[in-house]
């Protein structure tokens, strides 16, 4: 059942749970995320080698999250009245800044330099980057609760969840230069910037409206799935995502003709959304089930479903390192998602000789070699956070789960196995840690084409290898 809006609730009242997610915000409430308090979380393994690389503790229930990829900074907006400042580099917490109104969103404009955190009292903070303070307050409507600028124009669009609006700001002014009424619910907007749209959900009406930026117009609207909740674009691409929070799937909207060409089953409770383009992937945040669903945007398909902490509200993408942000309301965390690594495995003893899948094979048992660096796929390499490095679909593993000197190492199907775990030495070494042996090339490269296998670790250049 759809969750209805309380319009006598105040801002307060409504607290911070917006009303296309209140009902699976209390289906997730029994989930937790298990890494110690303060503690970075141990990297976790899904599929496609995603992995969960980092739980930062944030401010009282982090409700947004954006990324500043030229300062490798990441804010997060709290909704106990305050903004974390992440230091993208450490994975620490640099700074606390006290933003009172109940923060509830929060976008970065890189053109401008400035930080904006939308405030469930009515209000939009405007923040110095350079000075952590907050320079200005802007009246907007009732219950702001999403946002989006177009750093090329100048400007800010906020979504008053409660006033049934959308609030247009001048970004050099701050001004309000527009008020849109959008009387069926509005939950989430996007922009593209190049076109020239905006793109406003409405949850009560499960539809998306399309304005023309220069006039502040609905030039369209494209109906979705069953309560539309958040949305994302991807401007290269001219593809609009849409989350159905109460469909469970997310739908794709040609821009060019505003119409819809796929829906996407994705996990429970779909809200937030964020794209990165240059990898051709959207993240989807789960709220019910406490998960991240990866989307490879050639196919339509969920690549990953990425465990994460409880209540998953809000993600956002750092478009040259591809890492992935996502705010966890209920557990007070930053979950940090790193993609996979995926290239050659290069001999710290000889540069042109790399790590070979013989034969570029798909076949259990197929041996594991030195080889000259060809650049076929028997080299592309995926290096998961799961510890296991992966090529053709199948992982580098130690021969019958050996543990002796000499043991070949083959390619084999992904069990999870300690025989298939590996982690990087200080001096660049592979080490097997069930065994405590380390990945050898036992010829030294003399002959490619050898065999390779474990070996007690001696801190030889034919034990040293360079990862992607």
């Amino acid at each position: 059942m759809r969750a209805q809006r309380d319009h006598h609730a105040s801002a307060g009242q409504r607290s911070r749970i917006s009303a296309w997610w209140r009902g699976a915000a209390v289906a997730a409430a029994a989930l937790s995320l298990t890494a110690a308090a303060g503690a970075p979380a141990s990297a976790a393994p899904t599929a496609a080698g995603y992995a969960v690389t980092a739980s930062i503790l944030v401010g009282s229930w982090p409700d947004g999250v954006a990324v500043d990829p030229a300062a490798g900074t990441v804010y997060v907006a709290n909704y106990g009245d305050t903004v974390s400042v992440i230091d993208a580099a450490t994975r620490t917490v640099a700074a606390t800044i006290p933003v009172p109104g109940s923060p509830d969103a929060i976008a970065v404009d890189p053109a401008a330099g400035n930080i904006y955190v939308a405030n469930l009292g009515g209000t939009l903070s405007v923040i110095d980057p350079t000075t952590n303070t907050v320079t200005a307050t802007i009246p907007v409507g009732d219950g702001p609760h999403s946002m989006a600028v177009d750093p090329a124009a100048g400007t800010v669009y906020m979504v008053n969840d409660g006033a049934d609006t959308m609030s247009v700001i001048d970004g050099a002014t701050n001004a309000v230069t527009a008020t849109i009424p959008f009387p069926h619910s509005p939950a989430a907007v996007a922009v593209d910037p190049a076109a020239g749209t905006v793109y406003v959900t409405n949850g009560g009406a499960d539809t998306v409206s399309v304005l023309e930026a220069a006039t502040n117009t609905v030039i369209a609207t494209i109906p979705l799935g069953y309560t539309a909740a958040g949305v994302a674009v991807d401007p290269a691409a001219g593809t609009v995502y849409l989350a159905n929070n109460g469909d469970n799937t997310v739908s794709v909207i040609d821009a060019a003709t505003n119409t819809a060409t796929a829906t996407i089953p994705v996990g429970d409770a779909p809200g937030a959304m964020a794209v990165d383009p240059a990898a051709g992937t959207v993240y989807v945040t789960n709220v019910a089930d406490s998960t991240v669903s990866v989307i490879d945007v050639a196919t339509n398909t969920v690549t990953a479903t990425i465990p994460v902490g409880n209540e998953p509200r809000a993600v956002a993408v750092d478009p040259t390192t591809h890492t992935a942000y996502v705010a966890d309301s209920g557990d007070d965390r930053l979950t940090v998602i790193s993609p996979p690594q995926t290239g050659p495995v290069v001999s710290g003893y000889r540069a042109t000789l790399c790590v070979a899948d013989r034969g570029d094979s798909t076949v259990n048992d197929t041996p594991i070699t030195i080889a000259t660096c060809d650049g076929s796929p028997g080299q592309d390499w995926t290096v998961t956070g799961s510890g296991t490095l992966q090529v053709n679909g199948k992982c580098l593993d130690i021969y019958r789960d050996e543990k002796t000197n000499n043991s070949p190492v083959e390619l084999w199907t992904c069990t999870g196995g300690a025989n298939q775990q590996w982690r990087l030495s200080a001096v660049g070494a592979l080490v097997n840690p069930v065994s405590g042996r380390c990945l050898d090339d036992p010829r030294f490269g003399v002959t490619p084409g050898t065999q390779l296998d474990i070996f007690d670790c001696n801190n030889g250049a034919n034990q040293q290898w360079g990862l992607p």
